[in-house]
Parts: C-alpha cells; structure tokens; sequence
C-alpha cells in the first residue's frame, strides 16, 4: 500500500500522545459486508449496519478493492449525478481518472485525493485510464460521502484536486506510526482539503507493536476504518482486522495498536481515523442524493431527468450514458 510514503520516517513532526484523559470507549465493531459498484467493482460497504447518528455528518464509506486485476478487467463507474453532499476519492494504489460537469476533474493515483463538493448538483464520472484498462494492476481506494449543512446544499458545486505532495506528515513520538492528514488538523499538522463541514480525516500506518494515542476533538465524533491488518483499539484493546470498523463514544482520544505479528500480504496495520462535527440534521437519502427530506429527494431525481444538474462533456472515448447509482 504505497499511498504516501516516507523513507526516514523519524525526520517527520512528532504529534504528541494525548494527555492523560477520557480516553474514547468502542461503543461498536461492525464487518463490512461485500458488493459491487458501478460498472461491476468490488467495494466493501464501510458504514453498514450503523446508525446514522454515530456516522454524523457522513453518510457512506466504500473501500475499493484491494484488488489485482487482471488485463481488460479494471472498471469504473458511467456518468451519474449527485446533489446535496461531497465525494471525498482517497487512492492508495493504482490510478483513477474523475470528470464532471462543472469543469472539474483530473487523474488521481496513490496517495492524491479528489474531493468533489456536489452542492446543488453535478454530475461526474470516474474510470481507470485505457491504459491500466489494458495493462491491468493493483488498485485501492476509498470513497466517502460527506454531509453537507441544510444552509450548504445548494452551493455551487467545487473540485480539489488534492496531490500526495500537500498532504500533513507526521509521526508519534516514538516513530511508530506515519500520520498522513488529509483534511482537519492533528496537533498542528494541517490537511489540503477544504471542508463545509469540520472533520477530520487521516492514513495512519502503524508497524507491528506501535501504539497510537491520537488526541481528538471532543465535540467530534470518532471512527477507525481498518484498511489492511490485525490490531486493537480503544481502552479495553478490542481486537479488529481488515474490513472492520469501530466506532467510539466520547472523549478526547482515539487509541490503536498494531498486532505484533501481521499476515505477508499486510506486515503493517493501515487504518483510516475519520471524524467530524455532527450536522444533527434530518436526513433523506435517495440514491445518489443526500437532502433533508423526502420531497427535495423526489425534487432532485426530477431535475436530473429534466437535464437541470449540468451537461455531460464531449470527451473522445468516454461513456455517455447517465445511469441512476447510489
């Protein structure tokens, strides 16, 4: 999982251990179960089974991949709308192209993040390029929908177009743990993406035994999303593996421990720590749209099929075909 990597981890900022404190209690441990996305791509569900107002003020959450394709196999997704939240695309390994109709767009590839505001309403695409198409390769990533305030849903849509190069480093005091910000703020180091609403999101890649005692905000809520590799977390050290994710009560830190020993495929710990300030608004889900109630639902899939979220570009090559995704 190349992502961002670093070849002396120790000349990094050290982020201190969180003081001695209220240390978050796990309130849940739930698997995320398998499915298909797009045009056939394996994903793990991330945010299944748990209530939306432990996830507030996000919505969804799909680990894509790990997988190894194989020549012609990599897919994507054909062109589709969203209205009313923002797509944070988070690749770790292989490459992704994005495009939508406001503009926006560009290719992504371990360790970028492209982080599309939908606001009002777009509508995007996102492919791997012909020429991972052909070859075929490793690919992994994540995409996660971020809430948007009842005041922000109809701001015009946006795109960050957020390179491996701007993300925060930084390390723990032992040097056991590389941190990499992409969006909020831990002990001074600063991620590149601007957000609506304040959370935080960070990569952390813990090697075998490191300890993780992260200092959070307490008026945010906490998640720990395992992307590869056996651990613990929280004060009762509970014990989680890939495709697992905890969700903690209240406090002011967030704890995560490395297995000593790690399967040959994963032979470190690679969890993603996400959290943010609850909307605590009503939420209408449909599809691809995110509002807060059912008829502004109703009132966005009619929009889209009157042509209103925007015109699909001309791009030699591309699918032209709108279809209805989540």
């Amino acid at each position: 999982m190349p992502a961002v990597t670093v070849d002396d981890i120790s000349t990094l900022p050290r982020v201190a251990e969180a003081p001695v404190g209220s240390t978050r209690p796990v309130t849940a441990i739930v698997t995320a179960p398998r499915g298909f996305e797009g045009e056939g791509f394996p994903v793990r569900r991330a945010f299944s089974g748990v209530d939306f107002a432990q996830l507030d003020p996000f919505i969804h959450m799909d680990q894509m991949g790990e997988i190894e394709y194989a020549p012609g196999e990599p897919k994507g997704t054909s062109w589709h709308p969203h209205r009313g939240f923002e797509t944070v695309t988070y690749i770790m390994d292989g490459v992704f192209e994005h495009q939508d109709s406001g503009g926006g767009g560009g290719t992504i590839s371990n360790g970028d993040t492209q982080w599309m505001t939908a606001g009002g309403g777009i509508l995007h695409i996102e492919k791997p390029p012909e020429a991972l198409v052909a070859s075929g390769g490793l690919f992994h990533g994540i995409q996660l929908w971020v809430n948007l305030p009842r005041a922000q849903k109809w701001v015009n849509p946006r795109y960050q177009d957020l390179r491996s190069s701007n993300v925060g480093l930084a390390t723990t005091m032992d040097a056991g743990v590389l941190l990499r910000v992409i969006a909020g703020d831990i002990g001074g180091i600063r991620g590149p993406g601007s957000t609506y609403t304040p959370i935080t999101l960070v990569h952390a890649t813990l090697a075998p035994t490191a300890k993780l005692n992260l200092p959070w905000r307490r008026d945010f809520n906490a998640l720990v999303y395992v992307l590869n590799g056996r651990g613990s977390v929280g004060p009762d050290a509970r014990p989680v593996e890939t495709g697992q994710l905890a969700v903690f009560g209240p406090g002011d830190s967030v704890t995560v421990t490395a297995d000593d020993r790690q399967e040959s495929r994963s032979p470190e710990l690679d969890v993603l720590i996400l959290g943010g300030l609850p909307i605590r608004e009503p939420v209408a889900w449909g599809g691809p749209f995110v509002m807060n109630t059912r008829l502004e639902v109703i009132e966005a899939f009619e929009d889209f099929s009157a042509g209103r979220m925007g015109q699909i570009p001309a791009v030699h090559g591309a699918p032209t075909e709108v279809v209805e995704s989540r």
